[in-house]
């Protein structure tokens, strides 16, 4: 089977899913380990028995629902390529607001100053990504990436090592739990925020991902809620506090902020228009 005609076969077996053209297309580049230019240069090119094999059991998978990101074992979030594995959430495009809004409030000068003098803390961190992306954007910056899972930490270093970023720290730790008396200038989650019962738990790419690092009790805010209660221990003096959520939940988020003492409370939309991001700073 010739290039052209695979993609033309899987296209039409993905038919009715979200985005049959673009999964058939990154299923078979990375079955070729080539890029996706390939595909539109050598249309002719004949797959051998090996790679055909490999194709078709990658798009029945991706058929019956499983994630293209656990499928290769990999996603680009931000500037990096990183490794996924159904220990974690996939990354997603949206979580890049989060990343953007930290960085505009970070110091000018602070590319002058000690990585010891500022320090930033990722909650929850799973792949890494924001630790990660925001590690690589302030390499003067140290950055302490948690998660309560032993596999999801060893995966953030890991992509740590692949991308080359050697000023984050990832540590196994229920939230705070490990982190002593360390303090933060920037304290940055993306916490589990879907309610329990949320039907949106049965639909796409979400039934394969950990229940864990997406439910948070009735209202989707009890982590929310703990990590707010808890934060301004961790944080130093005019600390930022950020959180991404879900899109309903933006005035939740930010009642809770003002509430627990915190100023300058602000909510960002992300990209659809859709809450967000709310942070604000220790009053």
């Amino acid at each position: 089977m010739r290039i052209d005609e695979a993609l033309t076969w899987a296209v039409a077996l993905l038919e009715g899913g979200e985005s049959p053209s673009v999964d058939a297309k990154v299923l078979l580049a990375n079955t070729l380990n080539v890029n996706q230019t390939y595909l539109f240069t050598w249309p002719d090119k004949v797959l051998d028995s090996q790679s055909l094999h490999r194709f078709q059991k990658a798009v029945e998978r991706r058929r019956l629902g499983e994630p293209v990101a656990y499928i290769i074992g990999e996603r680009d979030f931000w500037t990096l390529k990183l490794a996924t594995s159904p220990h974690t959430l996939i990354p997603r495009p949206d979580t890049e607001v989060l990343v953007e809004q930290v960085l505009k409030r970070i110091p000018s000068d602070i590319t002058r100053q000690t990585q010891s003098s500022f320090s930033i803390c990722d909650l929850g961190s799973g792949t890494g990504a924001i630790a990660l992306a925001l590690a690589s954007e302030l390499p003067h910056v140290h950055v302490t990436g948690v998660d309560f899972k032993a596999q999801a930490v060893e995966l953030a270093k890991q992509n740590a090592v692949n991308n080359g970023i050697k000023n984050v720290t990832f540590l196994h730790s229920d939230w705070f739990t490990e982190l002593g008396d360390k303090q933060f200038n920037i304290i940055v989650s993306n916490p589990p925020y879907i309610e329990d019962t949320s039907d949106y738990l049965s639909q796409g790419d979400v039934k394969f991902e950990p229940k864990s690092a997406l439910t948070s009790g009735e209202d989707g805010l009890r982590d929310i809620r703990h990590i707010i209660s808890v934060s301004q221990e961790y944080l130093l003096s005019d600390g930022l506090l950020a959180f991404e959520h879900g899109f309903n939940q933006g005035a939740a988020v930010a009642e809770l902020l003002g509430e627990a003492g915190f100023i300058d409370v602000e909510t960002i939309k992300d990209y659809g228009g859709n809450d967000r991001v709310t942070l604000g700073r220790c009053g």
